[in-house]
Protein backbone atom coordinates (compact mmCIF):
# COMPACT_ATOMS: atom_id res chain seq x y z
CA UNK A 1 0.00 0.00 0.00
CA UNK A 2 2.35 2.85 1.24
CA UNK A 3 4.16 4.35 -1.39
CA UNK A 4 2.69 2.06 -3.87
CA UNK A 5 1.47 4.54 -6.76
CA UNK A 6 -1.88 4.12 -8.50
CA UNK A 7 -2.54 3.02 -11.74
CA UNK A 8 -1.46 5.81 -14.73
CA UNK A 9 0.67 6.79 -12.12
CA UNK A 10 3.50 8.97 -13.26
CA UNK A 11 0.21 11.26 -15.22
CA UNK A 12 -1.66 11.12 -12.44
CA UNK A 13 1.19 11.86 -10.30
CA UNK A 14 2.45 14.50 -12.06
CA UNK A 15 -1.60 15.96 -12.22
CA UNK A 16 -2.48 15.24 -8.32
CA UNK A 17 1.36 17.58 -7.53
CA UNK A 18 0.34 20.54 -9.56
CA UNK A 19 -3.21 20.22 -7.82
CA UNK A 20 -1.61 20.01 -4.33
CA UNK A 21 1.01 22.94 -5.13
CA UNK A 22 -1.97 25.20 -6.55
CA UNK A 23 -3.82 24.43 -3.87
CA UNK A 24 -1.58 25.35 -1.07
CA UNK A 25 -1.91 21.70 0.58
CA UNK A 26 1.96 20.63 -0.22
CA UNK A 27 3.29 23.19 1.73
CA UNK A 28 0.82 22.00 4.82
CA UNK A 29 1.75 18.75 4.59
CA UNK A 30 5.41 19.85 4.95
CA UNK A 31 4.65 22.04 7.42
CA UNK A 32 2.58 19.07 9.61
CA UNK A 33 5.35 16.85 9.21
CA UNK A 34 7.67 19.15 10.32
CA UNK A 35 6.21 20.66 13.45
CA UNK A 36 2.55 20.09 15.80
CA UNK A 37 1.65 23.19 16.24
CA UNK A 38 -1.89 23.73 17.63
CA UNK A 39 -3.02 20.43 16.24
CA UNK A 40 -1.73 19.05 19.28
CA UNK A 41 -3.43 21.15 21.38
CA UNK A 42 -7.58 19.64 22.71
CA UNK A 43 -9.63 20.78 20.02
CA UNK A 44 -11.94 23.59 21.98
CA UNK A 45 -14.95 23.75 19.91
CA UNK A 46 -18.16 22.35 21.22
CA UNK A 47 -20.16 21.72 18.28
CA UNK A 48 -18.91 19.62 14.74
CA UNK A 49 -19.69 21.67 12.05
CA UNK A 50 -21.07 20.46 8.26
CA UNK A 51 -17.10 19.75 7.09
CA UNK A 52 -15.85 17.61 10.46
CA UNK A 53 -17.27 14.11 9.45
CA UNK A 54 -15.93 12.37 6.39
CA UNK A 55 -19.53 11.02 4.85
CA UNK A 56 -19.06 7.62 3.35
CA UNK A 57 -20.74 8.28 -0.49
CA UNK A 58 -21.25 4.42 -1.33
CA UNK A 59 -20.13 0.79 -0.87
CA UNK A 60 -16.18 0.04 -1.47
CA UNK A 61 -14.36 -3.55 -1.70
CA UNK A 62 -11.28 -3.71 0.70
CA UNK A 63 -8.02 -4.09 -0.15
CA UNK A 64 -6.99 -8.04 -1.13
CA UNK A 65 -4.30 -7.61 1.95
CA UNK A 66 -7.56 -6.42 4.43
CA UNK A 67 -9.13 -9.69 3.42
CA UNK A 68 -6.59 -11.79 4.19
CA UNK A 69 -5.67 -9.93 7.29
CA UNK A 70 -8.88 -10.67 8.95
CA UNK A 71 -9.44 -14.05 7.40
CA UNK A 72 -6.24 -14.68 9.86
CA UNK A 73 -7.17 -12.55 12.33
CA UNK A 74 -10.70 -12.45 12.34
CA UNK A 75 -11.61 -10.91 15.85
CA UNK A 76 -9.92 -7.93 14.61
CA UNK A 77 -12.10 -7.24 12.00
CA UNK A 78 -15.38 -8.10 13.49
CA UNK A 79 -17.95 -5.43 13.81
CA UNK A 80 -20.00 -4.90 17.26
CA UNK A 81 -23.13 -2.85 16.94
CA UNK A 82 -22.99 -2.26 21.07
CA UNK A 83 -19.88 -0.06 20.71
CA UNK A 84 -20.52 3.49 19.68
CA UNK A 85 -19.29 4.63 16.45
CA UNK A 86 -17.89 8.34 17.74
CA UNK A 87 -15.29 8.64 20.75
CA UNK A 88 -16.76 11.40 23.16
CA UNK A 89 -13.25 13.57 23.29
CA UNK A 90 -11.85 14.78 26.43
CA UNK A 91 -8.23 16.37 27.81
CA UNK A 92 -7.56 12.91 28.73
CA UNK A 93 -8.81 11.10 25.34
CA UNK A 94 -7.11 13.61 22.97
CA UNK A 95 -3.41 12.93 25.10
CA UNK A 96 -3.72 9.35 24.86
CA UNK A 97 -4.80 9.16 21.34
CA UNK A 98 -1.78 11.97 20.33
CA UNK A 99 0.70 9.91 22.46
CA UNK A 100 0.09 6.95 20.88
CA UNK A 101 0.07 8.66 17.73
CA UNK A 102 3.62 9.81 18.38
CA UNK A 103 5.00 7.03 20.30
CA UNK A 104 4.29 3.97 17.69
CA UNK A 105 5.99 6.23 15.30
CA UNK A 106 9.13 6.51 16.92
CA UNK A 107 8.85 3.01 17.68
CA UNK A 108 8.28 1.06 14.42
CA UNK A 109 10.92 1.35 11.85
CA UNK A 110 9.41 2.04 8.24
CA UNK A 111 9.95 -0.32 5.33
CA UNK A 112 8.16 -1.82 2.52
CA UNK A 113 6.27 -4.65 2.31
CA UNK A 114 8.15 -6.05 -0.43
CA UNK A 115 11.70 -5.45 1.76
CA UNK A 116 9.81 -6.87 5.11
CA UNK A 117 8.01 -9.73 4.03
CA UNK A 118 8.71 -10.62 0.21
CA UNK A 119 5.33 -9.77 -1.11
CA UNK A 120 3.35 -6.50 -2.70
CA UNK A 121 1.14 -5.77 -0.16
CA UNK A 122 0.56 -7.29 3.13
CA UNK A 123 -1.70 -6.25 6.17
CA UNK A 124 -0.28 -7.60 9.40
CA UNK A 125 0.94 -6.06 13.09
CA UNK A 126 4.65 -4.43 13.07
CA UNK A 127 5.48 -6.92 16.45
CA UNK A 128 9.31 -7.13 15.27
CA UNK A 129 9.24 -3.10 15.07
CA UNK A 130 9.41 -2.83 11.67
CA UNK A 131 6.39 -2.12 9.47
CA UNK A 132 4.68 -0.35 6.80
CA UNK A 133 1.55 2.57 6.62
CA UNK A 134 -0.68 -0.05 7.40
CA UNK A 135 1.10 -1.80 9.84
CA UNK A 136 1.58 0.84 11.55
CA UNK A 137 -1.81 2.26 12.30
CA UNK A 138 -3.32 -1.08 12.77
CA UNK A 139 -0.82 -1.23 16.26
CA UNK A 140 -2.13 2.22 16.77
CA UNK A 141 -5.66 1.07 16.87
CA UNK A 142 -5.09 -2.00 19.20
CA UNK A 143 -3.17 -0.01 21.32
CA UNK A 144 -6.08 2.90 21.61
CA UNK A 145 -8.66 -0.45 21.71
CA UNK A 146 -6.66 -1.69 24.71
CA UNK A 147 -6.69 1.66 26.21
CA UNK A 148 -10.80 1.60 26.22
CA UNK A 149 -11.65 2.90 23.36
CA UNK A 150 -14.61 1.47 20.81
CA UNK A 151 -12.74 -0.44 17.52
CA UNK A 152 -15.99 0.50 15.91
CA UNK A 153 -15.01 4.39 16.23
CA UNK A 154 -11.00 3.69 14.44
CA UNK A 155 -11.66 3.01 10.99
CA UNK A 156 -8.76 2.16 8.83
CA UNK A 157 -8.25 4.22 5.84
CA UNK A 158 -7.16 4.06 2.30
CA UNK A 159 -5.92 7.68 0.62
CA UNK A 160 -4.20 9.19 -1.91
CA UNK A 161 -1.12 11.28 -0.44
CA UNK A 162 0.57 14.48 -1.60
CA UNK A 163 2.63 12.58 -4.07
CA UNK A 164 -0.11 10.47 -5.68
CA UNK A 165 0.57 7.07 -4.18
CA UNK A 166 -2.10 4.81 -2.04
CA UNK A 167 -1.26 5.16 1.67
CA UNK A 168 -2.95 3.93 4.89
CA UNK A 169 -3.98 6.32 7.80
CA UNK A 170 -6.30 5.88 10.97
CA UNK A 171 -9.05 7.95 11.11
CA UNK A 172 -10.46 8.23 14.82
CA UNK A 173 -14.20 9.52 14.77
CA UNK A 174 -15.12 11.45 17.33
CA UNK A 175 -17.80 13.89 18.47
CA UNK A 176 -15.50 16.75 17.34
CA UNK A 177 -15.17 15.62 13.88
CA UNK A 178 -12.84 12.88 12.15
CA UNK A 179 -9.11 13.09 13.38
CA UNK A 180 -6.29 11.49 11.18
CA UNK A 181 -3.41 9.42 12.60
CA UNK A 182 -0.70 9.32 10.35
CA UNK A 183 3.04 7.75 10.55
CA UNK A 184 4.05 10.80 8.48
CA UNK A 185 3.79 12.88 11.61
CA UNK A 186 3.02 12.93 15.05
CA UNK A 187 0.16 15.64 14.65
CA UNK A 188 -3.03 14.34 14.32
CA UNK A 189 -5.15 16.72 12.14
CA UNK A 190 -8.59 17.25 11.49
CA UNK A 191 -9.11 14.86 8.12
CA UNK A 192 -9.66 18.24 5.87
CA UNK A 193 -6.39 19.51 7.18
CA UNK A 194 -3.59 16.61 5.63
CA UNK A 195 -3.90 17.71 2.00
CA UNK A 196 -4.84 14.20 1.43
CA UNK A 197 -7.30 12.53 -0.61
CA UNK A 198 -9.87 10.03 0.90
CA UNK A 199 -10.98 7.11 -1.42
CA UNK A 200 -12.96 4.45 1.48
CA UNK A 201 -12.67 3.05 4.88
CA UNK A 202 -14.09 0.43 7.16
CA UNK A 203 -17.44 1.07 7.45
CA UNK A 204 -19.14 1.79 11.06
CA UNK A 205 -22.35 -0.24 10.34
CA UNK A 206 -20.91 -3.59 9.30
CA UNK A 207 -17.52 -5.61 8.03
CA UNK A 208 -17.99 -3.84 4.64
CA UNK A 209 -15.71 -0.81 3.47
CA UNK A 210 -17.43 2.38 2.27
CA UNK A 211 -16.40 4.51 -0.72
CA UNK A 212 -15.35 8.06 0.11
CA UNK A 213 -15.21 9.36 -3.48
CA UNK A 214 -11.65 11.10 -3.41
CA UNK A 215 -12.85 13.86 -1.17
CA UNK A 216 -10.55 16.41 -0.33
CA UNK A 217 -11.08 19.24 2.25
CA UNK A 218 -12.05 22.63 1.59
CA UNK A 219 -9.05 24.42 0.44
CA UNK A 220 -9.91 27.86 2.66
CA UNK A 221 -10.10 25.19 5.65
CA UNK A 222 -6.82 23.17 4.99
CA UNK A 223 -4.58 26.25 4.33
CA UNK A 224 -5.72 28.06 7.65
Amino acid sequence: MCGITIKDSERRSRRLRRFFASAGLAALVLSATAGAGSALEFPHFTTRGSGDTLYAVGAAGPTPAWIEFCTQRPQECAHNPSEPDTIVLDQAIWKLIVDVNEQVNKEIAPVTDQDHWGVADRWDYPDDGMGDCEDIQLLKRRRLTQAGLPQRALRMTVVIDELGAGHAVLMARTDRGDYILDNKRNAVLPWQQTGYRYVKREGSDGTDWVWLGNQAGPVATATK
